[in-house]
């Protein structure tokens, strides 16, 4: 049945939204439709290339017709054909593409499960073709999602991650600045232990133990150690923060959170037991 071929419903599509002399607005709403129909008739004879294009244009045409929730869902099955297509910069850009669409539509953790969902599917597969560099985009976008759902234990792992997906394509300076946010979002999230096991973790490598992130880091625990706020407060609005992502430097301006006299008292104890077992010995 010619109204079903999925090339010809893309064609009589691209002819409802294309303005000429008899035609002086887009018809959208039926053209997504025919769109989405044509994207799902590729898909299922296995034309995943011609399903993923029409799926892009379905969800621009959501978008047209002020539906962001829609739109992306239609980009994410784009994405999820754009991996069948083995086509990782797609993937990328579709769901990240996806992710700004629920956040327009206020839904920010199916933002955060969109972006999640692209590095699980995508960011291994790009280890394994050796395409490291093109994965450190997403890391920092779900990093940043996460940070902004409050998901600091979640930021964390991917700030990991993006660290060593930076040391294998020799990204020095981003590894570097990946493991002192790691230890920033730790200390904004009040877990000093967290944050001092990260940063000596982190200082097993040798790149970032001779950094000047590592030498800021450690200034910081410092600071925190001795629950001096004003020391922190200086530390933390001290220019070595301003080459970080916008969301880390945020949360550094505004560091402490909560009590750090508390830290102190438990350093001093720590000491104290220290001392005391060295006495027995």
């Amino acid at each position: 049945m010619s109204g079903s071929d999925p090339g010809k419903l893309i064609s009589k599509a691209d002819n409802l939204t294309t303005l000429s002399l008899t035609r002086w607005s887009a018809d959208w709403e039926s053209a997504t439709r025919l769109y989405e129909q044509a994207a799902n008739g590729f898909r299922v004879s296995k034309d995943y290339e011609k399903a993923k294009l029409a799926f892009e244009k379905a969800s621009k045409g959501r978008e047209m017709l002020s539906s962001p929730w829609d739109a992306a869902k239609s980009m994410e099955s784009a994405a999820a054909l754009a991996k069948e297509l083995r086509n990782w910069t797609e993937v990328i850009d579709f769901y990240r593409k996806a992710s700004e669409l629920y956040m327009q539509c206020d839904r920010p953790q199916f933002a955060s499960d969109s972006l999640a969902k692209a590095a699980r599917d995508a960011c291994v597969l790009l280890e394994d073709d050796r395409k490291e560099q093109m994965a450190l985009d997403l890391y920092h976008a779900v990093t940043n999602i996460y940070v902004k759902l409050e998901k600091y234990t979640d930021a964390v792992a991917f700030l990991l991650k993006l660290g060593l997906a930076a040391d294998k394509c020799n990204a020095t300076n981003s590894q570097c600045k990946a493991y002192l946010s790691a230890v920033i979002v730790y200390l904004y999230a009040h877990d000093l232990k967290q944050a001092e096991k990260c940063y000596n973790d982190c200082s097993q490598i040798d790149a970032f133990l001779r950094s000047d992130q590592n030498r800021f880091a450690g200034k910081l625990l410092s600071a925190y150690k001795e629950g001096d706020v004003e020391e922190i407060k200086r530390v933390a609005q001290s220019r070595s923060i301003t080459n970080l992502d916008s969301v880390i430097i945020k949360l550094a301006r505004k560091l402490p959170t909560g009590d750090v006299a508390a830290f102190k008292t438990n350093a001093a104890i720590g000491e104290e037991e220290a001392l005391d077992e060295n006495d027995l010995k």
